[in-house]
């Protein structure tokens, strides 16, 4: 197994290298081409705005070499939070911005009732809709884990939904097509339950 963490700059990289850490001694924190081509996981962590993730993303890691090994090696490659929302073919935050556009489907502001603040931040659960996907193993329905977002992606295939969560509105929480994985919620600040969570996508083969 070889891990390899993404940075464009976002603010949970090193949390995210730190749960890792605890589960392997093989991961570093790399946009080198070398060590994308290496790996065995591909971990894409986000934090902020979809357009200007996206300006950092094109700025320091090469997009090209990445999607070579995710998209025709097949590497398992897990998005989280605006590494999730990249995954899409757009995001209308703060204009329009093209995404990577592995997953259909276009990244959309919450569309909440007043009573309701935004961002949704804090722990919730999520309403499984693939039961055997191999990410949420030793998962049950209405599992806990912890959100910060005010936009999320809609319009994607129900085929690749593997769950979604209620805040207002029902809004994807975790994508599934073939090896590309994505969550919404942070699973480096969900304790046990993201542990577990990174753990299985470590054992996907």
């Amino acid at each position: 197994m070889k891990v390899c963490i993404l940075d464009y700059g976002s603010g949970n990289v090193k949390s995210v290298f730190n749960m890792i850490s605890t589960l392997t001694e093989d991961v570093t924190i790399s946009n080198n081409t070398s060590d994308i081509k290496n790996a065995s996981h591909l971990i894409l962590p986000g934090v902020g705005a979809f357009g200007a993730s996206m300006k950092k993303i094109n700025e320091n890691i090469p997009v090209d070499e990445l999607a070579n090994e995710v998209l025709n090696t097949k590497k398992p490659f897990l998005g989280i939070c605006v590494g999730m929302q990249v995954l899409a073919e757009k995001g209308l935050e703060f204009g329009e911005h093209k995404g990577f556009g592995w997953i259909n489907g276009t990244v959309e502001k919450l569309n909440v009732p007043d009573n309701l603040t935004l961002p949704h931040i804090g722990w919730n659960d999520i309403n499984i809709k693939k039961q055997n996907n191999v990410l949420l193993n030793h998962f049950t329905d209405h599992q806990d884990f912890y959100f910060v977002h005010s936009f999320a992606v809609s319009g994607t295939d129900e085929e690749y939904i593997v769950s979604d969560t209620e805040y207002g509105t029902n809004f994807i929480s975790v994508v599934n097509k073939e090896n590309i994985f994505g969550v919404q919620f942070h699973p480096e600040k969900s304790q046990k339950a993201g542990k577990v969570l990174i753990e299985n996508f470590l054992n996907i083969k």
